[in-house]
């Protein structure tokens, strides 16, 4: 007789090993929305009563720390690993993609018999084995790259409208882009409500995120502030609606009380320091508190996280992991040992002898990480920030005075710490993420590459008026790296413009649509380039082909063998000046 797997019996039943029913999960990040972008945190300016509301009745971090910038972010808040570890230490570059065997709360919680999905920005590699569809998340919308049009996103994308990635194929879509993920999110939850397993929605927003558009009726009340912070408070405005309106569909579908409800952000706030900050320092991109310290607010009725608490010991986007580990009732993969903690029992107000805990947090933005570029070493107390500044952020919260030269004892003891820290994850820097080639037929065959992901010395096009102005400038070329998984004979399609543009290498384009708010990236006209030549290099091989008139691609056949490498594309003028291929598509052929 065949032995009975009780963990797949509970799993199917949404039960623990223990019985009890395991908790949905609906965890809400926003993008570039700061600690005082709330009103409940002071703001004289914005109103957001949804976000009040659960603010009152939440669990609420008050000194919860995230990276400075967006990717890294998410890297760590999915991994429980120090972001760095991952393999995401910027936005852009090759530096954004998650290492393949890192593991995510995705795949943690669909192993433990929850049914998974993902619904906005992932902004953790757009190619397998990279994509949240190969993480863990069984259903998925999101748009490409960092934000609404963007490089790797579909091409001519604003904030309305559009097409974006269902389960990897890109599907038209009507709506500003917010209320469509939580659509998504809501039909995703409609879907596995009656199939007995618990479910895990990760509902990450581009918004608050720039270019700043925001539909009218949310961005008018705030037209005295000017286009740009009016729209950015516009945004936020209709996260508090489509939160407000997720709260009360859950209720609606008799859900509320057994959902743990997650409320936080990815970073200091990018738009609204000048109206209200906390009295902190810095903004996005900052290793000041303001660049880093934002909300965290949580809500489960039936768990008793209700009532409106603060727990004021310090805390980290590595905890929520094995947190949620804990409350989902599922087990820990084997062989990971988180960087965070368990902080469930500060959480639910029992922790004894809590460790002073020393955390760290820093914004590279770099090809290869550098020590202590844009750091801070934070306790309770205290910040060492850059090595060389220290602040005591229980009496000095705007970090104004530096007091290192007094507390030389303090200094010591959290550059030591930091220097273990370093040393243990610099090997890990060797080790960069790079796209698979010939991986698998059924879900990377073609790949598409986008020159958001190229390395390169400068700054990369990582949005579509890049595209666009075709700027001719060191910076408008770069390589993918690549890892070849399998030999044969591949395509490389070499593109100045996506294919869903269906335009010619040399081709201007007409200016795109306004939307609502600033100038979208569209709207930039797209120049004329003379393409005479293309060219590409990869496998220790070089070619050079002609660009026929009016052509839309230049396709290469080559025979290429296992390993990494560097995949170089560009275009040149008569005069030979260079252009990057921003797209490349590259295809193993059968």
């Amino acid at each position: 007789m065949k032995k009975l797997n009780l963990f797949a019996v509970f799993f199917a039943f949404g039960l623990s090993v223990n019985g009890a029913k395991q908790p949905n999960v609906v965890l809400v990040i926003t993008d570039d929305q700061g600690y005082g972008d709330l009103s409940c945190h002071g703001n004289p300016v914005l109103k957001t009563p949804h976000l009040d509301e659960l603010h009152g009745d939440s669990i609420r971090l008050t000194d919860y720390h995230v990276a400075p910038t967006c990717s890294p972010t998410r890297a760590a808040l999915i991994t429980g690993h120090w972001t760095n570890r991952t393999g995401v230490w910027h936005t852009i570059m090759g530096r954004s993609m998650l290492r393949h065997n890192e593991i995510t709360i995705g795949q943690i919680l669909a192993d433990g018999g929850y049914r998974t999905g993902m619904f906005g920005k992932w902004h953790l590699g757009d190619n397998y084995p990279y994509r949240p569809e190969d993480r863990g998340f069984q259903e998925v919308l999101r748009h490409g790259g960092g934000g609404v049009g963007q490089t790797p996103d579909f091409w001519d994308n604003a904030y309305f409208d559009g097409s974006y990635f269902h389960n990897g194929k890109a599907v038209p879509v009507k709506g500003f882009c917010t209320d469509v993920f939580f659509d998504y999110a809501k039909k995703f939850i409609r879907s596995v409500k009656n199939s007995d397993k618990p479910f895990f929605v990760y509902l990450c927003t581009n918004a608050p995120h720039g270019p700043m558009h925001a539909p009218e009726k949310y961005s008018k009340p705030y037209e005295k502030q000017g286009v740009n912070v009016a729209n950015f408070l516009g945004m936020i405005a209709n996260i508090d609606s489509n939160v407000g309106s997720m709260r009360a569909f859950l209720k609606e579908e008799g859900l509320a009380d057994d959902t743990i409800f997650i409320f936080t952000t990815d970073n200091g706030t990018s738009s609204g320091a000048n109206i209200h900050n906390n009295g902190m320092r810095g903004r996005k991109g900052s290793e000041y508190d303001g660049g880093h310290r934002v909300p965290f607010f949580v809500h489960w009725p039936k768990g008793g996280l209700t009532g409106g608490r603060d727990v004021d010991m310090i805390t980290s986007y590595v905890d929520v992991v094995p947190t949620l580990i804990d409350y989902c009732q599922v087990s820990s993969p084997k062989d990971v040992k988180f960087d965070g903690v368990n902080i469930r029992p500060l959480i639910e107000n029992k922790a004894k002898n809590w460790p002073d805990r020393i955390l760290v947090t820093d914004s590279q933005r770099v090809r290869d990480p550098i020590k202590w570029r844009k750091s801070s070493v934070m306790t309770d107390q205290w910040r060492l920030v850059n090595g060389k500044e220290l602040y005591d952020i229980n009496v000095d919260p705007g970090q104004k005075k530096d007091i290192a030269a007094d507390n030389p004892t303090v200094v010591k003891r959290l550059t030591k710490f930091y220097d273990a820290w370093w040393g243990e994850i610099v090997p890990t820097f060797g080790k960069p993420t790079a796209i698979y080639l010939g991986a698998n037929a059924s879900l990377a065959n073609p790949v598409t590459l986008t020159c958001h992901d190229w390395i390169a010395n400068g700054s990369t096009p990582w949005n579509q008026r890049h595209i666009r102005n075709a700027e001719k400038k060191p910076s408008n070329t770069g390589f993918w790296a690549v890892d070849v998984k399998t030999a044969g004979e591949y395509t490389v399609e070499l593109r100045r413009w996506p294919k869903e543009a269906d335009a010619a290498i040399g081709a201007s384009l007409p200016a795109g649509s306004d939307v609502p708010g600033v100038r979208p990236f569209r709207a930039a006209p797209g120049k004329f380039f003379a393409a005479v030549k293309a060219h590409l290099k990869l496998g220790g091989q070089e070619f050079t082909l002609p660009v026929k008139p009016n052509a839309k691609s230049v396709t290469f056949k080559l025979k290429l063998k296992p390993g990494r490498d560097e995949l170089w594309a560009k275009f040149t003028d008569a005069e030979s000046l260079p252009m990057g291929a921003f797209y490349a598509y590259v295809t193993k052929l059968k």
